[in-house]
């Protein structure tokens, strides 16, 4: 690593750590010649991933592209850029490792899935652009079928549990066989 000062081509390291979403490594050295200390970020080198668009064109893939059309969706809504930024990163994890070349339509599924999982108005807003919806009925469906989706809240435990609903009916005519008269 060359000093940026001097320009010499001997240093130390001095410090190592990962950076917080644990994609680089961030190091601080210090030039040997003239003790100029500086910061150096370590990271995997991507292979160019292309996006096979609907017309067939190819284009380079661009995650800024993806994060404004989430961005998008999720404008005046009451979700942290945290959440944004995560998702953006798993969508882009999933995309390199399932190839050089995605097609839009992957891409486009993969935003709705996670989307659909977040928020269900940003959900609608994207799929209304991404599927190009016409009228408003197109709108009408989508929302239904949202609505057809089991929600599952994790502060609220199961009604009906599946074990309770296979165990068999107590005795016969569904009267308990003990006779423990209310007590435990």
């Amino acid at each position: 690593m060359r000093c940026p000062k001097c320009g010499s081509r001997d240093d130390k390291v001095i410090d190592s750590r990962q950076s917080r979403d644990s994609s680089s490594i961030r190091r601080r050295r210090e030039c040997l010649k003239c003790k100029y200390r500086f910061t150096t970020y370590e990271e995997i080198e991507r292979s160019d991933l292309r996006v096979v668009k609907r017309d067939r064109t190819h284009e380079p893939f661009d995650r800024r592209k993806l994060a404004a059309s989430i961005a998008k969706a999720f404008e005046k809504r009451s979700t942290s850029l945290l959440t944004l930024e995560d998702t953006v990163d798993e969508i882009v994890h999933e995309l390199e490792t399932s190839g050089r070349e995605v097609p839009s339509y992957v891409i486009g599924t993969k935003v709705l899935e996670k989307l659909r999982g977040i928020d269900e108005v940003a959900y609608l807003r994207y799929a209304s652009v991404y599927q190009q919806f016409q009228d408003v009925d197109q709108f009408v469906d989508a929302i239904h079928t949202l609505g057809r989706r089991v929600k599952p809240n994790a502060a609220q435990r199961e009604l009906f549990p599946s074990e309770t609903a296979q165990r068999p009916a107590p005795g016969p005519r569904n009267i308990p066989t003990s006779k423990n008269h209310g007590r435990v």
